[in-house]
């Protein structure tokens, strides 16, 4: 700085050459987040590998003899080249060897199922596997760069030759970004890539080694935005047990187990004990509580513990030294095509190497048949040798691929006399031979790569693949809604005259049991209804009259009432049903009008419609003040629909008088064969109509049938089922099984003689090695069956008529021989027709005397009482809903009368 304050030329170049700390802090993060990416956390597209565990393998290849290695002397080798902590190395060998691919393993190395960790890395042993030295490993196509202290080289990818980021799977977390790649099957990914060198498309899905049940319908190839449902095999062993044989991906049985027992201590399922009995296979026992439905609990196990997880991939590698978020087919077609590079360069090489070997044997032939060797006697110098030999070789240099060179000749010189005495032009001209061919060869699979290549993954398919087939079930789950499986953990209780409902009302008015997640519909006497999460205790309005558990789209309950206008004083009557509210707003049932008040309410689970007693009061003037209504009358409408006009005079009590039928006809049930769920949503096979007292015939596979309810929450196992059909008292069941005792095929005709339901029944042979081959429920089976009558027979095929075969007998029954030595195939062909019922010809009888009508006989059919006038009041009310019909030929089915409930719960009457 000069006297006047002034920088100096030097001091003033020296400040602006400083780097402003923000500047300094942006480079060094962004320098770390890309050493991060690239260097620790990210796969490479080329072998499928992070940087730690291609160094480790790259260090096992390098120790490898044969024999087992120490992990921890693995992780010291694998030091040289990975320039962090020991513990990082020791997890990524572990992670590897647990997928049993790679690697052959010796010692405790954990448990994938229970979490258990593996033993130290100087207890356990490591090698490569056969699958890993052929796959990964090849010096001459490998890329080398030097290691991070330049003392070694280290490989920049190795040439794998196989999907090995697919099936091995990875997870990462770098700076910014964070990768998920799902292991897939080892078989499938082999014969993806078949299908992609062949120009066909293809489908890939995660296949994991803890099994289990996933549903892929949201996958996306992988990419972010993508979901799987991934689910615990769940068996009913009783009804009182359950066993969960397989584990969901990245859960353990001991965090599966804690799961249960906070589910249960949370009142979200009823259960008395979770055991653990797993060992090499997982094995759960799950013992319920008395009274709980199995179904039902496996539903909540799957919404409310770790039974069923959601996992959201995200396929991120390394392309091209940049990350990139792509699919995993297209990580799939990057392996293919480098898959068939590096095979190619393999081939490449191996030509070159036999051309020299070919050449260097020719060379040599000549060399000694010639007796070139013996002109070199008389030389002086080196190169008067060199000169003496090519000149011998003048005269064959044209048949060579290429020019000979010094070395060439220099090598001749090295052959020993020995050899040359020894040389057996015969055994030369056999491996010339051999050598020729296995170049042509060579030049037919570069000629055909494609070929080559899916020979290739064809030969590590029968190498490898047996016992690597898919452990991971892929099916479609249904939707489980929580309130419908949660357990009754809770009690309802309401203060009617204060308005309050809750939980946590113990000293009030008890409803009903419930859970602590579900919605509460609530009915003022003002003519109000609002639908409301159950809490300890809230506020929805005085006077309530009634409430109970709400349940969304319930088409099924009916609720009846019956209310005064406060405008007009006319009393309407109106049947509804309430399917999906807003919560916490309220909704008017009457025509909105002050004091517009309901005088009589009932609510119906299976739209019952009861019969009440109307009383007017005396001085109105009514003719008839005392009457009965029926409310299947009226139709079912809406909630916000006016209602029919009951009467126009003053009311002055209603009672219930008897209850009525249900006026909704049975329920319609579908069953997905998909999922093995029934259902009300027009999916899947149609079963029937159902009414309360209507089953469900299953005949599984193993040869046994069972008569189940109707129920939703109902467990089928597709899989198991051969038939699934409603129940009916005349249904025949024909059956063709196989007697593992006698050797012998029978063919059987029964109908269900039990009545027991959820119980299975044996209706084969009970011996070892039976099995059943067919069951149908159709009237008139035609079957078609492909046997063998002799022993050293020809196959014969048949079209038989079931019936004409064996009479219906007892479902115990053996049923008649097949004459067959073995039966090749055997299936349903179209049933015949049933044919119509003749009509019965009814005797000539006497005609009955024709009644007489007389004014007593007439007086005594009238109903004297005053009419309800049911003429719709209102232009916007929905047109009335009319019941469904009887199936054809089926009489209407009449339901059981239902004592009345009381009052202060279902029905509220208007009393003096």
């Amino acid at each position: 700085m000069d006297d006047n304050g002034h920088l100096q030329p030097e001091e003033d170049q020296e400040l602006h050459s400083k780097t402003p700390i923000s500047g300094l802090y942006e480079n060094w993060f962004m320098d770390y987040a890309s050493y991060v990416i690239l260097e620790r956390a990210v796969p490479a597209v080329e072998d499928g590998l992070k940087p730690v565990q291609r160094r480790i393998l790259h260090a096992l290849n390098e120790m490898d003899d044969g024999r087992f290695n120490k992990v921890a002397n693995v992780i010291g080798s694998t030091m040289q080249y990975h320039p962090h902590g020991d513990a990082s190395i020791y997890d990524a060998i572990v992670n590897i060897g647990q997928k049993e691919l790679l690697f052959d393993t010796q010692g405790n190395w954990g448990h994938i199922h229970t979490g258990d960790s593996a033993a130290a890395g100087r207890y356990i042993e490591v090698r490569l596997s056969k699958f890993g030295k052929e796959v990964v490993f090849n010096d001459d196509t490998t890329e080398w760069q030097m290691s991070y202290d330049g003392r070694k080289r280290e490989p920049v990818t190795l040439p794998v030759k196989f999907p090995l980021l697919l099936a091995l799977g990875v997870e990462g977390i770098a700076v910014g970004l964070s990768t998920k790649v799902l292991p897939h099957n080892f078989c499938e990914l082999l014969e993806a890539s078949i299908d992609i060198l062949k120009g066909k498309d293809f489908e890939i899905y995660p296949d994991f080694q803890t099994g289990g049940l996933i549903d892929v319908s949201n996958y996306n190839d992988g990419q972010r935005g993508g979901k799987v449902r991934v689910r615990a095999r769940i068996e009913e062993e009783d009804k009182k047990m359950l066993v969960i044989r397989d584990i969901p991906f990245g859960v353990t049985t001991t965090s599966l187990c804690d799961s249960i027992v906070k589910a249960n201590d949370a009142g979200k399922i009823k259960i008395k004990k979770v055991e653990d009995n797993t060992a090499a296979e997982v094995e759960i026992h799950v013992h319920l509580a008395t009274g709980v439905s199995p179904d039902i609990t496996m539903d909540a196990l799957y919404a409310f513990t770790d039974c069923e997880v959601s996992i959201s991939p995200n396929a991120c590698v390394i392309v091209d030294e940049k990350p990139q978020f792509i699919s995993v087919k297209d990580v799939l077609r990057e392996s293919t095509d480098q898959t068939v590079h590096l095979l190619k360069r393999e081939q490449e090489i191996r030509k070159f190497e036999l051309l020299e070997k070919i050449l260097y044997g020719s060379l040599e032939k000549i060399f000694i048949e010639n007796r070139i060797y013996r002109d070199i006697e008389e030389a002086e110098t080196f190169e008067a040798v060199i000169q003496i030999i090519d000149k011998g070789l003048e005269p064959f240099k044209p048949q060579f691929y290429r020019e000979i060179t010094e070395e060439d000749i220099v090598a001749l010189t090295e052959i020993r006399i020995k050899r040359i005495s020894k040389y057996d032009a015969f055994r030369a001209d056999e491996l010339m031979r051999k050598w020729e061919a296995e170049l042509a060869e060579t030049e037919d699979n570069l000629a055909n790569i494609v070929r080559f290549a899916i020979d290739y993954f064809r030969e590590l398919l029968r190498k490898y693949g047996k016992g690597r087939e898919r452990r991971t079930e892929i099916r479609m789950f249904n939707q489980i809604a929580a309130n419908v499986v949660a357990a009754n953990n809770q009690k309802l209780y309401v203060n009617r005259a204060d308005g309050f409902i809750g939980f946590g009302l113990k000293k009030d008015e008890y409803v009903m049991d419930c859970s602590d997640i579900d919605d509460i519909i609530v009915f003022r006497a003002d003519g109000t209804c609002l639908v409301t999460k159950i809490q300890d205790k809230v506020f929805v309005g005085k006077d309530i009259i009634h409430c109970e558990v709400f349940v969304k789209n319930n088409e099924r309950k009916v609720y009846n009432l019956i209310y005064v206008d406060g405008k007009t004083g006319v009393s309407y009557v109106k049947r509804f049903q309430i399917t999906s509210v807003t919560r916490d707003r309220e909704y008017p049932l009457t025509q909105g009008t002050p004091k517009s008040r309901i005088t009589y309410f009932s609510a119906n689970d299976n739209g019952e419609a009861e019969t009440i007693t109307v009383n007017l009061q005396a001085q109105s003037k009514a003719k008839i003040k005392q009457f009965d209504f029926d409310f299947s009358k009226i139709a079912i409408k809406n909630r916000s629909a006016m209602g029919n006009i009951m009467t126009k005079y003053p009311v002055r009590k209603i009672t219930f008088k008897n209850a009525g039928v249900s006026t909704l006809g049975g329920a319609d049930i579908w069953f997905d064969r998909v999922i093995g769920r029934l259902n009300r949503d027009e999916r899947g096979t149609h079963l029937g109509n159902f009414g309360p007292t209507d089953l469900i015939l299953v005949i599984y596979k193993d040869g046994t049938y069972e008569l189940t309810s109707f129920d939703l929450t109902n467990h089928y196992e597709p899989n198991l089922i051969e038939s699934l059909t409603k129940f009916s008292p005349d249904t025949i069941i024909t059956a063709v099984y196989y007697d593992g005792n006698q050797k012998v095929h029978y063919i059987k005709r029964f109908m269900i003689e039990t009545s027991t339901v959820d119980k299975k029944f044996l209706f084969i042979s009970d011996s070892k090695g039976s099995k059943l081959l067919l069951a149908s429920v159709d009237q008139r089976p035609r079957l078609k069956l492909t046997i063998q009558r002799a022993v050293k027979g020809d196959f014969e095929t048949e079209e038989l008529l079931a019936e004409t075969m064996v009479d219906v007998r007892g479902w115990r029954a053996i049923g008649n021989k097949i004459n067959a030595v073995k039966i090749k195939e055997a299936v349903w062909l179209e049933p015949l027709e049933v044919p119509d019922p003749e009509p019965e010809v009814q005797p000539d009888e006497p005609l009955e005397e024709e009644a007489v009508v007389t004014e007593e006989t007439l007086a005594a059919t009238v109903d004297t009482t005053e009419p309800a006038d049911l003429t719709p009041q209102r232009d916007d009310a929905q047109p009335e809903q009319a019941a469904p019909e009887s199936p054809e030929g089926e009489k209407p089915r009449i339901y059981p009368k239902k004592t009345p409930p009381p009052s202060n719960e279902n029905q509220l009457g208007l009393f003096e």
